[in-house]
């Protein structure tokens, strides 16, 4: 009797051995489908390679996964003659530095272009050490000579700082600064015929502090080429009133004296409610925008921008590089040669472009607030834009204004 009990406990001890032993040869092996069931949740099944690498390791699937979908390094294509371009001082080498990694994750690290900086005074070591270390193109520092950065021969220097007297008084943005309205001028009518300039046909302005919101995954150098685009814009808005008083008057009489220049289908709308007669102060804000430098440096563009020096605003009113920009860019370019880039999500204080549309900016990664978007509030003048060019307006706009 004992010796069959004790048969009995051999027994179920092996049968409960076999269990155990199939049970965790058989969890072990993963079902048939489950490299699908993996890569739906974002890795990829190794290949042969991917198990064979250094010393032969097989990679862990739970702790080494294979991610799939990364960007390259860089986009392989031709690249345009084009640059980035900064003005800025040796003070600026931090709020520099943030726009240049802005510029850098979102689009310059997968095309590799170079940047011309450029400033009144000399670059010092740490602001060419800091900045050459973000960039992934060639850096080039530039000072901007003294004729180009100081009172032409014709300003009454006097009757200019009375100006700036009044301003201060009536608390005028940049109202009272002498170098602000340097930098509009230099800008307006300098800025691309640097000599480091001269070596490039496309240029991006870049200013210290800015951001980009949104991956940008083609070349927008090579958009403008090849859609035969010469200027572009990702904000407009309309220009303080007390800043340029007589502008239009004077760009009257260079209309009057240049009827040539003015091209036929041209973007006069955007500019003017009454064909011309008075403007109604809409540009297109240049602290961002790509455009073509041989337009820049073309002949009508120089005439435009020589008139209105000779008038003196820049320095006895308060006229900005902006509305200089826009109002040559609306009179002599046919309008389907300006650009609005509304995939090119971007900020500048105080002012906010946030792609519309919702799907562009889940694909795109973008991490701006489209409540904050100004394209379509009352003060801006992108509708204008939309209006002029019979564009139809975004889906989505209509909650965003």
């Amino acid at each position: 009797m004992a010796s069959s009990q004790r048969y009995l406990r051999y027994v179920v001890v092996a049968v409960a051995c076999l269990l155990v032993v199939f049970f965790f040869t058989s969890s072990s092996r993963l079902p048939a489908g489950s490299s699908n069931i993996l890569s739906g949740h974002g890795f990829a099944s190794p290949s042969k390679s991917d198990t064979t690498a250094k010393g032969d390791a097989a990679i862990d699937m739970g702790t080494s996964p294979v991610m799939s979908g990364l960007p390259p390094a860089t986009i392989p294509g031709p690249r345009m003659n084009a640059t980035f371009v900064t003005l800025a001082r040796n003070s600026d080498v931090w709020e520099i530095a943030r726009s240049i990694r802005q510029v850098e994750d979102r689009f310059n690290r997968k095309f590799n272009y170079d940047w011309v900086f450029l400033n009144d005074a000399e670059f010092d070591d740490t602001f060419k050490k800091v900045t050459s270390a973000l960039t992934s193109g060639n850096t080039k520092y530039g000072k901007i000579p003294k004729e180009h950065w100081s009172f032409p021969e014709w300003i009454d220097t006097d009757k200019a700082a009375k100006v700036r007297e009044d301003m201060k008084e009536k608390k005028i943005i940049y109202g009272d600064s002498i170098s602000y309205r340097h930098m509009c001028r230099y800008e307006s009518g300098f800025f691309f015929r640097h000599p480091l300039m001269l070596d490039y046909e496309w240029y991006w302005r870049v200013e210290p502090s800015v951001e980009l919101f949104c991956d940008i995954d083609y070349d927008a150098f090579k958009f403008m080429a090849d859609n035969g685009k010469k200027y572009s814009f990702v904000l407009s808005l309309y220009e303080y009133v007390e800043t340029i008083p007589t502008l239009w008057d004077s760009v009257k009489g260079f209309i009057k004296a240049n009827p040539q220049h003015i091209a036929k289908d041209n973007s006069m709308k955007f500019l003017s409610d009454d064909g011309g007669n008075t403007y109604n102060h809409c540009h297109f804000w240049s602290n961002f925008e790509i455009g073509n430098l041989n337009w820049l440096r073309s002949q009508p563009y120089i005439d435009f921008f020589n008139h209105l020096d000779k008038d003196g605003g820049f320095f006895y009113e308060r006229w900005g590089d902006a509305p200089v920009h826009s109002i040559a860019a609306g009179l002599m370019l046919p309008k389907e040669e300006i650009h609005f880039f509304n995939d090119i999500a971007y900020y500048h204080v105080p002012f906010t472009h946030c792609p519309t549309g919702e799907q562009y900016r889940l694909d795109h990664k973008c991490h701006c607030n489209p409540k904050d978007n100004f394209d379509w509030q009352g003060y801006s003048c992108t509708a204008r834009y939309y209006e002029l060019n019979g564009m139809q307006k975004p889906e989505g706009y209509d909650h965003e204004a």
